[in-house]
């Protein structure tokens, strides 16, 4: 796996997110060639054209992290992952070794007050628990004890303006643990600036889980294994896609979670068909991608499903060509960093 490495100065993990998000830098990269230019994402409209169909994710990331206490008093921490149909909660559960099935920890609120009930009860795979919100009424819970799920290289306590700017501006549906990135730069103006220089928008939902954060630990990548997320493309993105098809334009995919929703739709039905259902498409050199043409993304960790699935679109040696350029210019990493245009 140390073909998927790179070095980075802990100084370029980008920790706070710039007031302006259309002012981040943009790297943009021919995959041909591996020929680079260093923009910034307010000029994106320029490498864009009519024709062209943006996809985003808009998937609304959920405050998470839940904050508890334990029967004797010591602290927990509940991660909620994902809802079950049953209305129980897949989560993360911190010590889970000292919380025994059927044990009852409290929520605390952000002024440190009750807020609520959670029943943590049995192993899942992955290391998760199931637990129960035996009140009911989860959103407001949730609301009252969680906190802003920031990565875990963002060493800092979430703020209150964390709430906003770890969402995208076009983020509707909730169930997502961690943000998609490529879609914190744009914004309101700049999505009009494209409409009208006739590039079509289409949305999707991909709920992104805690596994975008887990690297790749085996010798082989192809033995690795994702996380299954829970993924719906309505009726409509699936015509926009065909008819940009039709019309010589391209499919720009904003981020790896759309990349993943399309390409995972793409070998269920071609031409693209409505798709509602959990994806676990692992996406690694050598692919064959049958929808997107052009990729929006953010830089990404050493190892990880996200570097390899950027590699298998644009060549290994030509990512990481760009990568140690953009360490050498200052570049912000990460989920508050800065973006790649790859076409």
């Amino acid at each position: 796996m140390n073909l998927y490495d790179y070095e980075l100065p802990e100084s370029a993990i980008a920790q706070e997110p710039l007031s302006d998000r259309s002012a981040s830098r943009l790297l943009v990269m021919d995959r041909a060639s591996g020929a680079r230019q260093h923009r910034h994402f307010s000029d994106l409209p320029e490498f864009l054209r009519a024709g062209d169909l943006l996809v985003v994710n808009e998937t609304r990331v959920i405050p998470a992290r839940l904050r508890a206490r334990r029967p004797g008093g010591g602290k927990a921490e509940i991660f909620l992952v994902r809802a079950l149909p049953d209305g129980r909660w897949l989560a993360l559960v911190k010590p889970s070794a000292r919380i025994k099935p059927g044990s009852e920890v409290a929520l605390v609120d952000h002024a440190e007050g009750p807020a609520g009930r959670v029943v943590v009860e049995d192993s899942a795979a992955g290391g998760l628990r199931t637990v129960r919100f035996p009140e009911g009424e989860v959103a407001g819970l949730i609301a009252r004890a969680g906190a802003v799920p920031l990565p875990p290289y963002i060493r800092r306590s979430p703020e209150e303006a964390d709430r906003e700017r770890y969402q995208t501006v076009f983020a509707r549906v909730p169930g997502a643990v961690a943000a998609p990135t490529a879609g914190l730069h744009l914004t309101d103006p700049l999505i009009a600036r494209l409409r009208e220089q006739g590039v079509a928008m289409a949305r999707l939902v991909l709920h992104v889980g805690p596994g975008t954060f887990r690297p790749v630990q085996v010798d082989d990548p192809r033995d690795h294994q994702i996380d299954a997320e829970w993924c719906s493309i309505p009726a409509e993105t699936a015509a926009l896609v065909s008819q940009a098809r039709e019309r010589g334009g391209r499919v720009v995919a904003v981020g790896t979670t759309t990349t993943r929703a399309l390409e995972a739709a793409a070998r269920q039905a071609q031409p693209l068909a409505p798709f509602e259902g959990f994806v676990d498409l692992y996406i690694h050199p050598p692919f064959e991608f049958r929808v997107v043409d052009a990729l929006i993304t953010n830089f990404h960790l050493p190892r990880s499903s996200l570097l390899l699935l950027v590699s298998a679109f644009a060549g290994r040696e030509h990512v990481l060509a760009a990568y140690r350029e953009a360490v050498l210019e200052g570049y912000r990493f990460y989920s508050y960093g800065d973006a790649m245009l790859l076409a």
